[in-house]
Formats: C-alpha cells, structure tokens, sequence
C-alpha cells in the first residue's frame, strides 16, 4: 500500500482536530494547542507508516487470507461472489460467501484521493485465483430480487407498478 494510500484516512480527522484547536479560542486552551495538535498527527501519521500492519488479501492455492482489524481465512469454496462495491466515490472488492457474510477489502481499494492505478489488474488477479481454486461445488448467488417482487412480462412496462 502507498504511503498516501495510508495518509488519506487520517486526513479527515486532522483537519477537524486542526479547526477545533484553532477555533476553541483563547478561553480555554487545548493541551499544547495548535502545536500539539500538529505533532500529535505528524507522529501518529509517522507511526502509521512505520508499524508493519497490513491490509489487504493473500492468495493461497487454498484459501483467501483477509487482512482487516483482523485476519481472516476464507476457502475458496465458500466464496460465491467477487464484486466491486462503490462507497462515496471509493471502490473496494468485496467477497460474498456461502453463509450470507460479506466481507470488504481495505485494500486494494481505488478513489479521488488514494487512486490506484493497478486496482483492475489486482481485481482480476484476486478473480483469477477464486475461479482456479473454488472447486467444483461452486454454485452462484442467486440476483437480487426486485423491488415490485413480480417479474417484468414483455407486454408491459418493467418500471411500471404491480397492478
């Protein structure tokens, strides 16, 4: 992961620490005031950077290792679908398994700020590896069901309300 890639989520939380130190006035300041603040997210960030935690996924011939808050194994065989999820203009791979769970990738995730050039090859890659190793009791996820819960007939509008 790049070094913006794990600057970018802390991004946030440093402008508001930084306009709520500034803006708290001369009544009661903040400890180490704005100073403070800045050396409290230049270390954080330096930190951030130096700690070995990982995000992301190992692919083995057996399984995908999720590597969230926490690691994970998921065998091939419960995955059932791999797909792109869009949040907030970030787009993310999320794995669906048999059980219903769903599970997010930290990374590789690809958006305004953090863009990932590689995000499609590493897509395809993860792809890859889940159709080579899924086995053969693989079967897909049903689609979502509609919203009026009544399938469209060629005669009518799809769009049009159940009568």
């Amino acid at each position: 992961m790049a070094v913006w890639q794990r600057i970018t989520p802390f991004l946030p939380m440093a402008v508001i620490t930084a306009v709520l130190f500034t803006a708290s006035g001369t009544e009661i300041p903040p400890p180490g005031g704005v100073p403070g603040a800045v050396a409290f997210w230049v270390a954080l960030l330096v930190l951030g950077n130096i700690l070995p935690f990982r995000l992301g996924i190992t692919l083995t011939p057996s399984a995908a290792v999720v590597h969230n808050l926490r690691r994970r194994t998921i065998p091939w065989s419960d995955i059932q679908a791999i797909q792109v999820q869009s949040t907030a203009g970030i787009k993310s791979i999320v794995l669906h398994e048999a059980n219903g769970r769903s599970t997010e990738l930290r990374a590789p995730t690809t958006g305004f700020l953090s863009w990932d050039r590689q995000f499609e090859d590493k897509l395809h890659t993860i792809e890859t590896w889940w159709q080579t190793h899924r086995g053969p009791d693989w079967t897909p996820i049903p689609p979502p069901p509609a919203w009026w819960n009544t399938p469209p007939t060629p005669d009518r509008n799809p769009l049009a309300p159940p009568k």
